[in-house]
């Protein structure tokens, strides 16, 4: 994900299904690591834009 970042990246996901987490990623920031999320949001970067788990 840090090539992603330094590529320019806004906004990058990872979903782990085996851990029932996903990590997100946002330019200088650590990664926020939410376990079992029913969804997640595209936030300023995709307005409206929801993902269902």
């Amino acid at each position: 994900m840090q090539e992603y970042l330094d590529s320019g990246l806004q906004l990058g996901w990872l979903i782990n299904p085996q851990a029932q987490q996903v990590e997100i990623y946002r330019p200088s920031r650590e990664p926020e690591i939410i376990a079992l999320p029913a969804t997640l949001s595209g936030e300023t970067i995709l307005p409206g834009f929801q993902l269902s788990l």
